[in-house]
């Protein structure tokens, strides 16, 4: 069987960073970790080409090769996916689909013509899937029921069909699950609320696979919580840091952590000693009574300024989510979040207007109001809501616009960068430095031109890195690379802005018609 595996477009997005991307010379931020995995699930006497549309187009040789075509896709990705279902149809291939967003909405796959929904966590349907085949099953959904796997047996994902020069950063999976009920969030649905974890020596092999190919970038552990079980990553960086130490400490790590990290001064200290030098946080709001709403309590317990802090002086940069729109939630939401993040000195702040994910307690809760508007959610940063908030939609998006055009603000980035990389200190984590290639000093040619000439920033930008190169001289590197990740959201913004603001005056003009229609009505009722 010749399977070709296909990763459908990502939008231009926050995450997307063509821009920061342009400068050193790859395609995309991260390789299709569920898809290489998929291939190390099913038969391996089967053969495998993966083609991941971020990275390069689909050819006539490979629709021509595929004997079958297997897809994953994130909510984000829908349209390309579906897309791509309809064109491997028409061309009367087999075609599976799998992943969260099939999982989520699967009627909408089903309608674009795939042949198998494989639901749920792979190892448990793939085997399904894979025996439906060999018994001639042209047709089917195969779904897990409610059952998780246990993780520790999950192969090590194909690294090897990655173009591993395409990708920025590379990704490896240590848990599923988050144990915390956050009412927005679908990770508790997809994945469950009790965090499994592969054992260490298992993710330590894929470590030396990682090594064995030559991969020499940073790797983002895409756990949505990867604090989740303390104790098991409590084992796991025990035996990571003898790992790291006698390799000479070749990759940076970075991955998504809850706020109570904070709390413990010897995790961090640990993933510090294991060269994790970065953690995105779900802030989500400063307000206290809109986290209390949304069941966010484990933001509640303490200071998350003092959080914020605590993990900074750690070791670890912080990145961190926000939203806005929560029920309840006070005028002046954005200027709060806005200004929590330059207080905080956060450098990489996601910023989004809540949105109602398929099958999660929010998306149940107000289809039972009747406020949902549209069932199917779009988790981009330019999309309105798709449902009606306790407050005016109008009011909400004109705040985020001016919000997410403060923190984007040149100055305002160029500050918080500088100020978190003082807060942070001298570097606590081990880094193996590379000499300098053409792409890299091309990159910073570019970043010294746009943001120490060109604009408004050029003063600070000189003063700052002086003042960096003089008394941090070890992170200077590190830091002009968080200072190019602007250079994707001083054009990001703007899209922001442009999109939100056409799609509420589409908004708005559809509810004065609606509005008009409404009066033109009653009037010829009270006539007659």
């Amino acid at each position: 069987m010749r399977v070709l595996l296909l990763y459908p477009l990502f939008p231009k997005s926050f995450f997307s960073f063509e821009k920061t991307l342009e400068l050193v010379g790859r395609k995309a931020l991260l390789p299709p970790l569920g898809l290489i995995t998929v291939a190390a699930i099913l038969p391996q006497t089967w053969e495998y080409r993966l083609v991941d549309r971020n990275v390069r187009d689909l050819t006539e040789a490979d629709w021509d090769w595929a004997e079958m075509v297997i897809l994953s896709a994130m909510i984000v990705q829908k349209d390309d996916l579906l897309a791509q279902v309809r064109e491997a149809k028409r061309r009367g291939k087999k075609v599976a689909v799998g992943g969260p967003y099939v999982t989520s909405v699967s009627h909408e796959v089903a309608a674009a013509g795939a042949d198998y929904l494989i639901l749920d966590e792979g190892e448990i349907t793939i085997p399904m899937f894979v025996e439906a085949l060999e018994n001639g099953v042209s047709k089917g959904t195969f779904t897990a029921k409610g059952e998780k796997p246990d993780v520790s047996t999950t192969p090590i994902p194909r690294f090897e069909l990655l173009d591993k020069d395409a990708y920025d950063s590379m990704a490896l999976q240590f848990s599923r699950g988050c144990p915390f009920q956050c009412e927005f969030c679908d990770i508790i649905v997809l994945y469950g609320r009790k965090p499994r974890t592969k054992t260490p020596g298992q993710f330590l092999a894929e470590l030396d696979r990682l090594y064995e190919l030559g991969f020499d970038q940073s790797i983002f552990l895409v756990d949505d919580n990867f604090i989740g079980n303390k104790r098991n990553v409590k084992l796991l960086l025990k035996e990571l840091k003898g790992w790291m130490e006698s390799h000479q400490y070749p990759f940076r790590l970075y991955t998504e952590a809850s706020v109570d990290l904070a709390q413990d001064q010897e995790l961090m200290d640990m993933m510090v000693e294991c060269n994790f030098n970065a953690v995105f946080l779900g802030i989500e709001t400063p307000d206290e009574s809109s986290l209390t709403v949304t069941k966010k309590f484990q933001n509640t317990r303490d200071s998350l300024s003092d959080a914020v802090e605590a993990i900074t002086r750690s070791g670890l940069r912080v990145m961190a989510g926000f939203i806005i729109g929560f029920d309840g939630e006070k005028p002046g939401a954005g200027d709060r979040i806005a200004r929590f993040v330059q207080q905080t000195s956060v450098p990489i702040a996601l910023f989004s207007m809540l949105q109602a994910l398929p099958d999660t307690a929010l998306w149940h809760r107000l289809e039972k109001e009747g406020r949902l508007v549209e069932k199917i959610a779009n988790i981009n940063q330019t999309t309105l809501m798709n449902f009606i908030p306790t407050r005016p939609i109008e009011q909400i998006a004109r705040e985020y616009i001016q919000a997410f055009w403060d923190i984007y603000d040149p100055i305002n980035f160029l500050d918080r960068t500088y100020n978190h990389f003082l807060i942070m200190g001298p570097p606590k984590n081990r880094v193996r430095r590379r000499s300098l290639n053409w792409k890299t000093i091309r990159a910073l040619a570019i970043i010294f031109w746009r943001q120490g000439v060109l604009r408004e920033t050029r003063w600070k930008f000189w003063f700052y890195l002086y003042n960096i190169i003089k008394h941090n001289p070890k992170v200077w590197d590190h830091y002009i690379s968080i200072c190019a990740y602007f250079e994707h959201f001083y054009e990001y913004r703007q899209i922001v802005r442009n999109q939100i603001e056409t799609q509420l005056a589409e908004f708005l003009a559809a509810n004065a018609a609606a509005e008009n229609q409404q009066e033109k009505e009653v009037r010829e009722s009270a006539a007659a």
